[in-house]
């Protein structure tokens, strides 16, 4: 089954506005995790009346500086779903955005943005609608970026189909063409191009769905960039200006965009499989065993070592090397984004999830 065939199915299921049916006992709140990183399941917590305010695939969440959580997701009658911490709804907006993938917050001294990517399939220069919007934490917006072409920086046949941006300090765009040519692209504060680097391939400079893209930080002196290589099974670090350094491998799990956190690394995983990533049958639509409704939540001490799995099975090493991970409790279905508060709580969003809202995962 094709991605394309999936949101078919999801889109179906929410047009009912059905409750989230996760199978799993919500009045039990199962505790779910490893180690010091250990979860109660709150599946309730962002529930709200789906006639009114409908969610098809919540995509991501990200936390302003008031400890606002801003929701982003498919549904054009409120892409934006914004909550406080106890899981009230305080504002919502967004109408036009018909496939909101990522969402990144940037804090530009003390002014807060948001850049949404909206892939809407991808597309040519001529026949393509994705974009990146920059706008405020209101909706209004500032600044696109659309097709590279426009800048020269893809032929005009190539096809875009953003899913994530990150900002780096000093303002400079980085944006992953995930569901496109895989490259990652880079622009200046003003939505000037600079350079791009990447693209689909299996070199270790190169992609298989560069799905998500951010800035760790947790070496001030030496920020990098931490890409998804989601069918590869891993994030990839490259220098500021593109330079690949190293593989940061999670073999079986399917990684969404990387979230930093303290001295972690968190991620959704939206599937697993115990098959590893096999590059000559790469031109297949799946080729990697992907199973349906397999997701779980990955955490990455400061050197890179899997800490926890929530719903997922225990980081197991073995001479060093890290065994293949899959999911252990039907806790998600395909978790597409987490976003860490201050109390070091996840709030966990869901792609094809039967329009499930976020779910809270209370640290024990």
């Amino acid at each position: 089954m094709t991605r394309r065939e999936f949101m078919g199915t999801g889109s179906a299921l929410s047009a009912g506005f059905f409750l989230p049916n996760l199978n799993v006992n919500k009045a039990e709140n199962p505790i779910i995790g490893h180690g010091d990183f250990r979860y109660k399941v709150h599946h309730e917590w962002g529930n709200l009346n789906p006639a009114e305010r409908p969610v098809t695939n919540c995509h991501e969440m990200v936390m302003d500086n008031k400890g606002r959580l801003i929701m982003l997701g498919d549904n054009t009658k409120n892409n934006i779903l914004i909550y406080d911490k106890s899981g009230k709804m305080l504002d919502f907006w967004g109408i036009r955005y018909k496939q909101g993938h990522g969402l990144t917050h940037w804090d530009a001294g003390g002014e807060e943005f948001l850049f949404i990517t909206d892939p809407s399939w991808g597309g040519t220069k001529a026949n393509g609608q994705s974009t990146v919007i920059k706008t405020t934490l209101y909706g209004r917006e500032i600044m696109k970026i659309d097709h590279p072409a426009n800048y020269g920086a893809y032929p005009d046949e190539l096809n875009f189909a953003p899913t994530e941006t990150a900002i780096a300090p000093n303002g400079d765009i980085y944006i992953a063409d995930g569901y496109g040519a895989c490259y990652i692209l880079q622009f200046n504060h003003k939505g000037e191009f600079i350079r791009k680097f990447g693209g689909k391939g299996d070199a270790e400079d190169q992609f298989q769905t560069a799905h998500g893209v951010c800035i760790d930080d947790r070496d001030k002196d030496n920020p990098t960039l931490l890409v998804t290589s989601r069918a590869h099974n891993c994030f990839k670090r490259f220098t500021l200006e593109g330079k690949y350094i190293e593989t940061i491998s999670t073999p079986g799990a399917y990684v969404c965009r990387p979230v930093i956190d303290g001295d972690e690394l968190y991620a959704g995983v939206c599937w697993s499989s115990k098959v590893l990533y096999d590059p000559e049958r790469a031109e297949e639509t799946h080729p990697y065993h992907i199973a349906s409704d397999t997701g779980f939540v990955t955490i990455l001490d400061k050197h890179n070592k899997v800490v926890s799995n929530p719903g997922g099975t225990a980081p197991v090493y073995e001479n060093g090397a890290l065994q293949p991970m899959v999911q252990e409790l039907p806790v998600f279905h395909h978790c597409h984004d987490v976003c860490i508060d201050e109390d070091k709580n996840i709030y966990v969003c869901q792609w094809n999830a039967d329009g499930a809202y976020p779910t809270k995962l209370e640290r024990v």
